[in-house]
Order: structure tokens, then C-alpha cells, then sequence
């Protein structure tokens, strides 16, 4: 039943009740102050007369005030009844008319079937676009569909596990379904698919790593769990864990990485300028650009001074990054093992413990639920938390919890509490990472983007993407336009903010990129470092 048909059969029923009684009470009260005996079926009709106030035939006048009050009452009812139609049905009826309907249909080719719309789903939304992907999305919720098509969407209302829906947005050309649901809604879903094609790709992402099996079970291609993948990126973004410390390093071929190193107070690295670093001629190292705050630079110019708790994105061979880290993190060994609080245990939060249970870190668990492993529990709004789990000597707070606000405030309150910790937290929607940086935190990783990248990463084809936790992206681009061309002449990094930092050509991966001199072949692979807008610019500029 639907809302509209819930309204009506409401409406009756209240309406019909009401003449009833109404009816009931007038046959009694004309027997007892009228001393007339009327029929049940003319109390009624008199009834049915006063409320639509079309007359009251033989009965009227009345000698008795009670009866003539009761009349009048039941005029007044009737007034009552098309005042309230008005917003239960009149109402419904303009906005139907005057508001954009989202279609229940949809026809296309080679498109990706999303469902339903999610923050994670936003950002996938966001590489499609860029890519010039067509897709469509599938909302179940009809005011979010609405919202989503007025907002200019390709958006179409209806039940993702019903096979006439997915028929309806044409999966059957598709090149892909995604869906973003409950873990248990998804599976349905897939097997709705299954119904229309074998064919189609399936992609889900998923919150409990255990259900893998199951999804295989449905039908599902691929599974994604970016919560395990997200708080293993949360403990190898503490710095001083040296053995983690690589998690945060790309490896392109043999001769060549892609990493990025924090600048924690006390390094030899803090405070100085681009130029005074030397690091080409220390180390052989290129700098190819630096996160402040949050924001990412490129390039940055030798007069660009790195400030504390910044992070340098450089490019090098493996033994010269190591050389790097072991100058940057010289002040911080002489520290003994090193105490790691960790503020929320779900599973992002219990992947982020497995990895911290590899090194010398000794880890202090603080989460709302008292479950085992957990050391003290309480919410993590709460100041008397952080005094219990002792986080004024930590050297690193991890937060990560499942609501962005508490992560905001709990970013306070650690900050308070220690204001020489690292703190690295999760922001489970991409609009609040900005925020969460202002509230003190030293790193933060949003879900919704590791989600995008890896979605991404499945559903296109054209693009290898070869880290998803990084605050940047590495991909493979082929050549495009710039085959025949240098990377001076077409001043790569100028116009997209992104670095070419090797080819692949015939199988080898090519190091020694001189801009001036080198020349891009029309079979050649770049691998391309840069943020998602820089790599966006870039395929706009050189492959559309």
C-alpha cells in the first residue's frame, strides 16, 4: 500500500466512524430530549445533512438547546473536515503537480547502475564524471530521488532488489552494478541482477569482511571492504612506527618510489625552506609536492618553507627514500616503544590494531562498548576518557569512529589533552576532512574517498590506480596527446598540478625523465602523481 492509498483508507475509515456515532448519539438524544423515536437510518441521514450542510429536512427546528447544540457541532465538523483535506490531500496534489518527478525508467549503453546513493557512491560519481562515464542511480527513497534529479542527477526512483526496477534502468546493457546498501540488502540485489544478466559486472562494498563468502555466493564479482583498508592506513600513517612507515611508499618498477613523509617536531627536516633541504643533492631526491594543513601544493617552489607536521610527497629510488626516512626520523628512534591510544574498535578500528600488534607500539583501546581487548571504556566525547586511558603521555591518538561530529569534538579533546601527540583520524564523509584537520588532527583519511578510489579503480577500465589509502593518487594514464611532445613543452605540471614521474615503454619502466628532452611515444604509459582533481585536470587536458 502506498502513501497515497494509506491517506485514503485513513480519511474513510475516520470519516465513516465519525457518522456513525455521530448518528448514534443524535437517535438517543431526539429520543430523550426531543421525545421523538427516529430510525437509525434517518439519524444517520440527518447526520450526513449537518456536516455537508445541505439541509435537515423534516427534523429541524429543535425545541431543545442539547439538540440544537449537538447541530451545530456537527456543523462545525463538517468545517473541521475540509480544513484538514486541504493538507492531506489538496496540498500532495499541487507539489505532485508543480515538482519535478525523478523517471522510473531509464534507457542507455555501456553505463554503471549505482545503488543507492551514498557518500561513497558520491565519490565514485565524481571519477565517472571525470572519466566521462555515463551512469545512472537507482534510490529507493522517493523524497532522496526527487532531491538527487532536482539537483540535476540522473536518477531513477525505485527499489534496487526488485528485478522490474533494475529491468528499468536497463541493466542488462550495463557495463557494471554498484551497490552501497546494508551488507544483507546487497546480496538480494545482486541476485535480482542475476536474473537479468549473467554478464553485467558486479561490484559491493561491504562493512563486515566476514560476508565476503556470502556476496561470492550471490553472484557478486567483486567485494570491496575499505573499513580493513582504512584503519590499516590510519596505523602506517604514525610516523615513528618506522616498519609502517612504508606502507606510505609506492613502488614503480625497480629503480623508482612514490612516498610520502611527515615532518614531525624535533626532525632535522622542520622549519626550513625547499632550497635549504638540498634534497636532490643530498639524497637524489625530487619533491614533487607537500600537504599544509590539509592542502596540497604543487609544485612548491624552493623558497616554500616545510613547516612542522607537514607532509613532502617525493619521488626517488628505494634506497635514497630510506636514507630520507632514516634523516627524518634520526631524533625520533632514540624514543623506546612508543604508546599508541586508539579511540573506537570497530572494524576499521580492529584492522588498525592487527597492524600496531607487528610493531613495538604499546596500544591503549578506548571504545563506548566493554568488549575483550578493549582497556578502558566510555565515550569518546567524554574529557574523563582520555584522563583514564592517560593520553597526555601518548605519541600518537588514533580516532576512528563512525560519526563525523564525535570525531570532531574527540579531535578537540585529544588536542587539549595532549597538544604534542600525532593524531590521525577517519572522516567518513569528504566534506567534514577539512574540518577535522582544523580541529587538530595530523592526518586525516576519508572513507568515502578510499571507497570512490576503489570502486573506481573496478568499474573503469582505462585506469590503474595503484595506492587507494594515499592522500594522492598514482595512476597509469596512457599518452594521449601529449605523444611527440616533452613535458616542458606542454608544462605538465604547471597546467594540472600533476608530475610525470616515469614511463613505461615497451615493458621497462623508464626513470630519467629529462622534461626538455625526453619525448612521449604514442604507446607509451605515464604514471601520473597528483590529487584527484590534479589527475582530473590532466585527463581533461591530455585524453578527452
Amino acid at each position: 500500500m502506498n502513501d497515497w492509498q494509506r491517506r485514503v483508507a485513513a480519511a474513510t475509515g475516520v470519516v465513516a466512524m465519525t457518522l456513525l456515532t455521530y448518528a448514534f448519539v443524535y437517535q438517543w438524544g431526539m429520543a430523550v430530549y426531543e421525545d421523538q423515536s427516529v430510525m437509525y437510518i434517518q439519524a444517520l441521514q440527518v447526520v450526513i445533512e449537518a456536516i455537508t450542510t445541505a439541509g435537515f429536512g423534516s427534523h429541524a427546528p429543535w425545541s431543545s438547546p442539547q439538540m440544537n447544540a449537538m447541530v451545530l457541532f456537527m456543523n462545525l465538523t463538517g468545517v473541521l473536515f475540509v480544513f484538514l483535506a486541504i493538507p492531506l490531500f489538496a496540498v500532495p496534489v499541487l507539489q505532485d503537480a508543480f515538482e519535478h518527478r525523478p523517471p522510473e525508467t531509464f534507457s542507455g549503453s555501456d553505463h554503471v547502475v549505482l545503488a543507492p546513493h551514498t557518500p561513497r557512491i558520491e565519490a565514485l560519481i565524481d571519477e565517472l564524471e571525470a572519466q566521462g562515464r555515463e551512469y545512472i542511480l537507482l534510490e529507493p527513497r522517493r523524497e532522496r530521488a526527487r532531491t538527487l534529479h532536482v539537483d540535476g542527477y540522473p536518477v531513477v526512483h525505485g527499489d534496487p532488489e526488485s528485478v522490474s526496477a533494475l529491468e528499468g534502468v536497463d541493466l542488462q546493457a550495463a557495463s557494471a552494478l554498484v551497490v552501497d546498501g546494508r551488507d544483507e540488502v546487497d546480496t538480494s540485489v545482486i541476485l535480482s541482477a542475476r536474473e537479468i544478466s549473467d554478464e553485467v559486472q558486479t561490484v559491493a562494498v561491504i562493512e563486515d569482511e566476514a560476508l565476503e563468502p556470502y556476496h561470492r555466493m550471490a553472484g557478486t564479482d567483486r567485494v570491496l571492504s575499505p573499513r580493513q583498508l582504512l584503519g590499516k592506513g590510519l596505523a602506517g600513517e604514525i610516523p615513528f612506527l618506522l616498519r609502517m612507515a612504508e606502507d606510505t611508499t609506492i613502488g614503480i618498477g625497480e629503480d623508482l618510489e612514490v612516498a610520502e613523509l611527515d615532518i614531525e617536531p624535533g626532525s632535522p627536516l622542520c622549519d626550513q625552506t625547499i632550497g635549504e633541504l638540498r634534497l636532490r643533492e643530498r639524497f637524489g631526491i625530487d619533491v614533487i609536492g607537500a600537504w599544509f594543513d590539509g592542502a596540497f601544493e604543487s609544485p612548491v617552489g624552493p623558497s616554500t618553507t616545510v613547516s612542522c607536521r607537514a607532509r613532502l610527497l617525493v619521488s626517488g629510488g628505494p634506497d635514497r627514500i630510506q636514507a630520507l626516512r632514516r634523516e627524518d626520523s634520526s631524533t625520533l628512534q632514540l624514543r623506546k616503544r612508543q604508546r599508541v591510544i586508539v579511540v573506537g574498535y570497530g572494524q576499521s578500528g580492529q584492522a588498525a590494531v592487527d597492524v600496531l600488534a607487528d610493531t613495538e607500539a604499546r596500544v591503549t583501546i578506548v571504545d563506548a562498548k566493554d568488549r575483550p581487548d578493549v582497556d578502558v571504556v566510555g565515550d569518546a566525547r567524554d574529557p574523563g576518557v582520555y584522563k583514564e586511558a592517560d593520553a597526555g603521555t601518548a605519541d600518537a591518538i588514533m580516532i576512528d569512529l563512525d560519526d563525523d561530529t564525535t570525531t570532531l569534538f574527540a579531535t578537540l579533546i585529544a588536542r587539549d589533552a595532549n597538544p604534542a601527540a600525532h593524531i590521525v583520524a577517519r572522516a567518513n564523509a569528504e566534506e567534514n576532512v577539512r574540518k577535522i584537520y582544523r580541529a587538530g588532527a595530523d592526518y586525516v583519511q576519508s572513507l568515502a574517498s578510499i571507497s570512490g578510489r576503489m570502486m573506481a579503480a573496478t568499474v573503469l577500465e582505462r585506469e590503474e590506480v595503484l595506492s587507494f589509502r594515499t592522500k594522492i593518487d598514482v595512476v597509469r594514464l596512457p599518452a594521449g596527446r601529449l605523444a611527440g611532445r616533452t613535458l616542458a613543452g606542454e608544462d605538465v605540471r604547471a597546467r594540472t598540478g600533476c608530475t610525470v614521474v616515469a614511463t613505461v615503454r615497451d615493458g621497462d619502466v623508464i626513470t630519467s625523465l629529462d622534461p626538455e628532452a625526453f619525448v612521449v611515444e604514442a604507446d607509451d604509459e605515464l604514471v601520473v602523481v597528483g590529487t584527484d582533481e590534479g589527475v582530473q585536470r590532466f585527463e581533461e587536458r591530455f585524453l578527452q
